[in-house]
């Protein structure tokens, strides 16, 4: 499996596969529903806040952001499938280097492009059940 492949690889602690709505496709390391929901809801709203900031300056968008503290590194990053973009989080801690993630991220998204159906008609996603799923996000986010 591409994701078990990318955490080894690259010694991940946590990773969260997710749309751009901050709907989780995949995890790993998460123990608690309440701090996957948690990480894809701010991992999308920071991606979607990067890549408007990214138009304020004259990119298009940003590849990929990094965040190094004194016990983890998150690299967040977004990347195209046959079924559409995905953004991925990954938490990492000092035991490996944001060269080894973006090296095996890179590998894990050619497994993942090659894994994907593309055949498969994309059903449109409703602007309702959009909402309601940031709503919840949020209201879990802040304890609400």
């Amino acid at each position: 499996m591409p994701l078990q492949r990318f955490v080894t690889q690259s010694s991940a602690r946590l990773v969260v596969v997710m749309t751009p709505a901050g709907q989780v496709l995949a995890q790993h390391g998460f123990a608690r529903a309440v701090d996957l929901m948690s990480a894809a809801a701010l991992g999308a709203a920071i991606f979607a806040s990067s890549g408007a900031l990214a138009q304020q300056v004259g990119e298009s968008s940003f590849g990929a952001l990094y965040h190094s503290g004194q016990k983890h590194g998150v690299h967040l990053a977004g990347c195209e499938t046959p079924r559409g973009r995905l953004i991925v989080l990954t938490v990492f801690g000092k035991e490996t280097s944001i060269g080894l993630v973006q090296l095996f991220f890179d590998e894990f998204v050619a497994a993942m492009k090659k894994a994907a159906p593309a055949d498969q008609p994309r059903q449109p996603i409703l602007a309702a059940d959009f909402e309601n799923e940031l709503n919840s996000s949020l209201a879990t986010l802040f304890k609400r």
